[in-house]
C-alpha cells in the first residue's frame, strides 16, 4: 500500500500477515510491517527496502510510487535482513543508484551479498553528513547498537521527519488495530532492551531536532503526541519504572508452585501497590514476561527445584533477563522442593551479575505443597517488598 506521509514523502512498505515468529522467536499474532519510504524531489531517495518474504509486494509499491522515474539513492539505515534483503535486486535493477549507508554497513553488504560487487554504488556517510535531494536535505546521525553497530538514522529538515530505523518500532502489521504501547514495549525490551545506553544517546541527539513525524522501520508512522512516545522510550532505555506494581513469574512442575504464586498475587492485591501481573513461564509468552519484568518495579520469582538446580523454564527466563540487561529492581525469591530445595540458590546465582538488584528477605522455601504454616513467611516477603 502507498500512503502520503507528506506531499513528497510516500510510504511504500508492506505488511506481513503470514509470519508466525519474528526473528524466529517472537510470537506476532498480528503480523509485522516492513516499512520503507520514498522521497520525491529533484533526486529520488528510497529509504530502506523490506524482507524478501514480501519482495513482490514491495516492488509493486516502489514501481507505482516511482511512476516511471529512476531512483538516485537507496538509503540503508540498517542492514538486518527484514529491511535490507532486496538491496542487491535494487542495485541490479538500477545499476547507477547510489547506496547511502555507514562504513560498517558496507562491510555487511559483502557478508549478506557475497556474489555482488557494490563498490561502484556505495556512498559512505558518517555522523553529521548531509545528502541534498533538492528541497529536502537529509542529515545523518550514528545510532550504533540501536540495535546493530552499523545503524544510522536520518532527519529531513524540510518536512521535519526523523527516519528512526528500529527505534520506535513495534510488533504488528499496520493493518492491526491495537494499542501502540503494549506491542512497542514488548518489541523494545526484547529487541533493544540490552542497549539502553545507546538508545539514550540517540534520544539526546533527537532532542536537538524539530521533529513532527517519526518514521520507524516497523509499526505505524508517529505524527501526534510525540512527547508520549519519546517519554516512554526515555523511561524504557533508562531502565526506569513505567508502572508501579509487581510481576509474579512462576515455573511449576506439578502445580504446587502455581498455587503459591497465586496466593502471593492475592497478598499483593490486598496491599494495593499497583498492577499485579502473574505469568506461567511454562506456557505464557516469554517475550511478554520479559516486557512486564522491565515495566514494573518489583519481581517475584517462584520455581521448583530440578536436577540440583532450578526448573528450566525459570532458568531460561532469568537468562533472558540477563541478556537484556535487567537492572534496578527489587526481587523476591520463592523455591519449592521435595527433598533438597536448590532453586533459590540457583536463581540468586543467576541474578548476581544484574546491576542494582535488591533481593528481598526472607527467601521462602516451600516443601512440596503450600501449607498454612507457610503463610507467615510468604506474608513477610510481600510486606518487605511493599
Amino acid at each position: 500500500m502507498i500512503n502520503n506521509i507528506t506531499p513528497t514523502i510516500k510510504y511504500i512498505g508492506v505488511d506481513d500477515n503470514d509470519i508466525d515468529l519474528f526473528e524466529s522467536q517472537y510470537v506476532v499474532p498480528n503480523g509485522m510491517s516492513y516499512n520503507s519510504y520514498l522521497i520525491e524531489d529533484e533526486k529520488i531517495a528510497v529509504m530502506d527496502t523490506a524482507d524478501a518474504r514480501k519482495g513482490k509486494e514491495w516492488w509493486k509499491n516502489l514501481e507505482e510510487a516511482l511512476n516511471g522515474r529512476t531512483p538516485d539513492y537507496l538509503v540503508v539505515h540498517h542492514m538486518e535482513p527484514d529491511h535490507a534483503s532486496l538491496i542487491q535486486e535494487v542495485a541490479d535493477r538500477f545499476p547507477n543508484i547510489k547506496i547511502v549507508t555507514s562504513e560498517k554497513a558496507v562491510m555487511m553488504l559483502g557478508q549478506f551479498f557475497p556474489e555482488k560487487d557494490f563498490s561502484a554504488n556505495v556512498m559512505i556517510i558518517k555522523e553529521g553528513d548531509t545528502l541534498c535531494l533538492g528541497s529536502h536535505t537529509l542529515t545523518f546521525y550514528a545510532a550504533p547498537m540501536v540495535h546493530w553497530p552499523e545503524v544510522m538514522v536520518s532527519y529531513d529538515a524540510q518536512d521535519k521527519v526523523l527516519f528512526s530505523a528500529d527505534g520506535f518500532g513495534k510488533f504488528g502489521a499496520l493493518s492491526a488495530d491495537e494499542d501502540w504501547a503494549c506491542e512497542a514495549r514488548r518489541y523494545y525490551f526484547n529487541i533493544c532492551g540490552k542497549y539502553g545506553g545507546p538508545v539514550q544517546k540517540l534520544l539526546k541527539k533527537a532532542a536537538t531536532l524539530d521533529i513532527e513525524v517519526i518514521c520507524p522501520l516497523h509499526g505505524p508512522i508517529l505524527k501526534e503526541n510525540l512527547g508520549y512516545y519519546i517519554g516512554l522510550y526515555d523511561t524504557w532505555s533508562s531502565y526506569g519504572v513505567e508502572t508501579e506494581g509487581v510481576l509474579i513469574a512462576y515455573a511449576s512442575i506439578h502445580g504446587g508452585t502455581k498455587v503459591v504464586a497465586e496466593k502471593v498475587a492475592e497478598m499483593f492485591r490486598e496491599k494495593n501497590i499497583g498492577k499485579v501481573a502473574i505469568t506461567d513461564l511454562c506456557r505464557d509468552d516469554m517475550a511478554e514476561a520479559i516486557e512486564d519484568a522491565f515495566r514494573m518495579n518489583r519481581l517475584v520469582l517462584a520455581a521448583a527445584s530440578y536436577d540440583g538446580s532450578v526448573f528450566p523454564p525459570m532458568y531460561d527466563f532469568i537468562h533472558h533477563l540477563k541478556m537484556k540487561a535487567f537492572q534496578g529492581r527489587k526481587v523476591g525469591i520463592i523455591e519449592n522442593g521435595s527433598w533438597a530445595p536448590t532453586a533459590a540458590k540457583t536463581m540468586k546465582k543467576l541474578l548476581e551479575n544484574c546491576k542494582d538488584i535488591e533481593i528481598a528477605e526472607p527467601t521462602v522455601t516451600i516443601w512440596s505443597r503450600m501449607k498454612q504454616s507457610d503463610i507467615p513467611q510468604l506474608q513477610a516477603l510481600v510486606d518487605s517488598m511493599c
